[in-house]
C-alpha cells in the first residue's frame, strides 16, 4: 500500500465522495440521506475513510451494540482496488473496536462475493451460517461472518 494513504474518521466533507463509492460498489447502495444520518445521528455508528490528501479512496464502518460491532460497509474505489486498502481499513476498525471495548465483529457478505469473503477470512472472520435470501437485486443468500477481537 502506498505510504501517502491516511485513515481517519469520516466527516461531512467526505459525503459526496463516499456516496459516489457507495453507488459504484453496491447494487443496493445507501442513499445520501442514510449516509448523512449515520454521521449526524447514528448513535453507535463509527465510520472511517482511507484518503490520499482530500481524495477518498475507500470507507468502512460499523454499528456498536454493546460489545459487538456490526460491520455495515466496506468499500474501495474500483481504480485503487488490490492495493491493500480494504485490509488496512479492517485493521483500523480492529483498533477502533479495541478502544471502544468491542469483543466481537460480525457482518454479512454475498455468498458470490469471493474476493470479499477471502479478505474477511484472511483477517480472522469465520462463517457462522447462511442467511437465505438476505440480499435483493439480485436475490442472494448472505454468509454470516463473526470474529473475536483480541484486546
Amino acid at each position: 500500500m502506498e505510504n501517502d494513504i491516511i485513515f481517519r474518521s469520516m466527516e461531512l466533507k467526505d459525503i459526496d465522495q463516499v456516496e459516489a463509492i457507495e453507488q459504484d460498489c453496491f447494487s443496493q447502495p445507501w442513499s445520501r440521506e442514510s449516509l448523512l444520518h449515520e454521521l449526524e445521528e447514528g448513535h453507535g455508528a463509527h465510520y472511517i475513510i482511507a484518503a490520499r490528501g482530500e481524495e477518498v479512496l475507500g470507507y468502512a464502518g460499523f454499528w456498536q451494540v454493546f460489545d459487538e460491532a456490526h460491520i455495515t460497509n466496506v468499500a474501495v474505489r474500483r481504480d485503487v482496488r488490490r492495493m491493500g486498502i480494504a485490509r488496512a481499513m479492517m485493521k483500523e476498525m480492529d483498533e477502533l473496536s479495541r478502544k471502544l471495548g468491542i469483543l466481537y465483529q460480525t457482518l454479512e457478505v454475498r455468498v458470490s462475493n469471493e474476493a470479499a469473503r477471502d479478505l474477511y477470512r484472511s483477517v480472522g472472520f469465520v462463517s457462522a451460517g447462511i442467511r437465505p435470501g438476505y440480499y435483493e437485486k439480485p436475490k442472494e443468500d448472505a454468509d454470516i461472518l463473526w470474529k473475536e477481537v483480541h484486546v
